[in-house]
């Protein structure tokens, strides 16, 4: 089997993305100031998500609010990348389809969940920002944006705006549109392959 010069660049550029992450989990381990998470954030957009999401896990998975938003773009732009390469490869098909309505009467429990998911990330959100008024144990950052990240990035992004919460943040109002773009597109594969 023969490679396409497409597959040739995905691999060249995310062996370059793993290396280039490999270093910058060096650089978080021996400087105070020196990483490269934008370089990171520009190979994961082409292309290389996969070779910088793997030396994450492999090499510094700890989470800082100084790395969070190139995290959340990282893994974010992963998943889109995936279904993007399988929707290239031919997995959905010929027959694209937008007919949305039939697949959650078909599978119902995907907008009932993705309400229960949404209410829930809208109500934390909110009791995040009360215990911000009053000086008391805060929730956890990687919390609100897991809670956005598994289906509730409309509820976080109510949630942000409504009280106000979290509206100064990149990772907040970048990483949580970006995961409505990412679930819009998880949807719209879903409901391809599917139906």
């Amino acid at each position: 089997m023969e490679l396409s010069h497409f597959e040739y660049y995905l691999i060249i550029i995310n062996v370059l993305g793993f290396i280039l992450s490999s270093i910058n989990a060096w650089l978080y381990a021996h400087t105070a100031d020196k990483q490269i998470d934008g370089a990171l954030t520009v190979f994961s957009i082409l292309g290389g998500s996969v070779g910088v999401l793997l030396s994450l896990l492999l090499f510094n998975r700890k989470i800082e609010k100084r790395n969070v938003m190139s995290r959340v773009l990282i893994i974010c732009v992963f998943v889109i990348q995936i279904l993007l390469f399988l929707m290239i490869k031919g997995f959905l098909g010929e027959n694209i389809t937008f007919d949305f309505l039939t697949f959650f009467k078909n599978f119902s429990f995907i907008p009932i969940y993705w309400g229960i998911i949404n209410l829930i990330t809208f109500i934390v959100f909110g009791i995040d920002k009360l215990a911000a008024i009053k000086n008391r144990s805060r929730i956890k950052i990687v919390t609100l944006l897991g809670l956005s990240f598994i289906g509730g990035a409309v509820g976080g992004l109510l949630g942000m705006y409504i009280f106000r919460h979290k509206t100064q943040k990149d990772y907040f109002t970048v990483g949580i549109p970006l995961m409505i773009v990412m679930q819009a597109i998880v949807i719209f594969f879903l409901t391809n392959i599917l139906m």
